[in-house]
């Protein structure tokens, strides 16, 4: 393999690799939308499978004519190779991670190039930073894992309180309360699959339980203290609402556990941390807390969503979601600190997510290894988030 071209040397800023799949496509879409022909804006190249459903989906974007397309698969290490070497970075949408995903972690990491992903899939993630880390830190590639709704907007809510935490009253907050309050937004294929094969990979391996439900799975060889389980429905007297359990709570918190370790605890070695939904008040809100508990034996009912397959465009514009975080102190001091987006969290928004983390990624002065949003990127993508992609961070007093 020929030696790599330094960065500043690269043909292209940003690939997105999955241009052509559902994600991959809005992603692109985004990019030529916001980021288009201008001046100073990133050199983009859209990548997959095939040149022609390429071609066909440039034109369905609108996307400028000479955007470049790069045929690579992920059958085909040695286009990958060759599609990571002429780039600062690669986005890619090309998931469930654990069947397709490690050939482009490892070529970014020989070629020393940045990568961000959409991954949910902690026992991979696992896996991929026992098996690159050493190696990307070398060749200065980062690697940031969960660059959309899971996790970023958690991560970076997580991240931002605490800064608030410690400018309001010296110190971080050892206990965080993550309360989703309100979101509107649908599961595509793509959540679907990784999720069941997520489930197969547990039926061939019954160990990867443990790494599904521990929260320190991402941050080997420290162990912090027990976390509270977020499983059982309950009341929360001081917001007056019910909680039940967060679908997504499983990855989000390994990933914010994660952050939290690589920055060195700033957030303390005694930090805790859980996450769930809120319903309402009095009886209906308890029934609604227990149903959300049932409906996560089987949360995509009897017919998943296919690969491929996502929201609508009007179901994209009209979603949302409202996340409350509140840290407290032992003697009671408290901090609320909302993130709120536009668009379906889980596509419109998370599109938006992975496309600034990319741009961010360019100027972005840490060593290489394998990250998170958080720790790679911090307050810098949250300014790119709230100038970009509309979504908001801030205390509520």
């Amino acid at each position: 393999m020929a030696e790599s071209k330094p960065r500043d040397a690269r043909e292209f800023d940003i690939v997105v690799y999955g241009a052509t799949w559902y994600t991959g496509r809005l992603v692109a879409d985004y990019l030529s939308q916001r980021h288009g022909p201008r001046k100073n804006a990133p050199k983009w190249a859209m990548s997959g499978r095939s040149g022609a459903k390429l071609r066909e989906v440039r034109d369905l974007i609108g996307a400028p004519s000479d955007i470049p397309l790069i045929v690579a698969d992920a059958d085909d290490p040695a286009s990958l190779h060759a599609m990571t070497a002429r780039t600062k970075v690669v986005l890619t949408t090309v998931g469930p991670y654990q069947l397709y995903g490690e050939p482009l972690v490892a070529a970014c990491v020989a070629e020393g190039t940045d990568y961000a992903d959409l991954c949910g899939e902690p026992a991979w993630m696992r896996e991929m930073i026992e098996k690159y880390d050493a190696a990307a830190g070398e060749s200065g590639a980062r690697i940031c894992f969960s660059a959309g709704f899971d996790s970023i907007p958690f991560d970076l809510g997580v991240l931002m309180l605490q800064n608030e935490m410690k400018a309001r009253y010296g110190g971080p907050a050892a206990r965080v309360r993550c309360r989703v309050r309100a979101m509107q937004g649908t599961f595509s294929g793509g959540t679907a699959a990784s999720l069941t094969e997520t489930m197969k990979a547990v039926a061939k391996n019954p160990k990867l339980i443990a790494v599904l439900g521990d929260p320190f799975a991402l941050t080997p060889g420290f162990d912090g203290p027990s976390q509270p389980g977020g499983l059982v429905p309950h009341y929360e007297e001081d917001l007056e609402r019910w909680a039940a359990p967060f679908i997504m709570a499983t990855i989000n918190t390994k990933n914010v556990h994660r952050t939290n370790f690589l920055l060195g605890h700033p957030y303390g070695k005694d930090f805790r941390y859980d996450e769930m939904v809120l319903t309402s008040p009095g009886e209906a809100g308890k029934a609604a807390a227990q149903a959300v508990a049932e409906m996560l034996k089987n949360p995509f009912g009897a017919k998943p969503p296919k690969p491929g397959e996502g929201p609508t465009p009007e179901q994209r514009e009209n979603g949302f979601y409202d996340v409350l975080f509140i840290g407290q102190m032992p003697d009671g001091r408290n901090v609320h600190y909302a993130v709120k987006g536009r668009y379906d969290p889980g596509y419109g928004s998370t599109s938006r997510m992975i496309a600034e983390t990319g741009i961010a990624l360019l100027d972005c002065d840490k060593p290489g290894g394998i990250g998170t949003p958080g720790a790679f990127l911090g307050e810098k993508l949250v300014r790119r988030l709230q100038d970009n992609a509309e979504i908001s961070f801030a205390v509520e007093e």
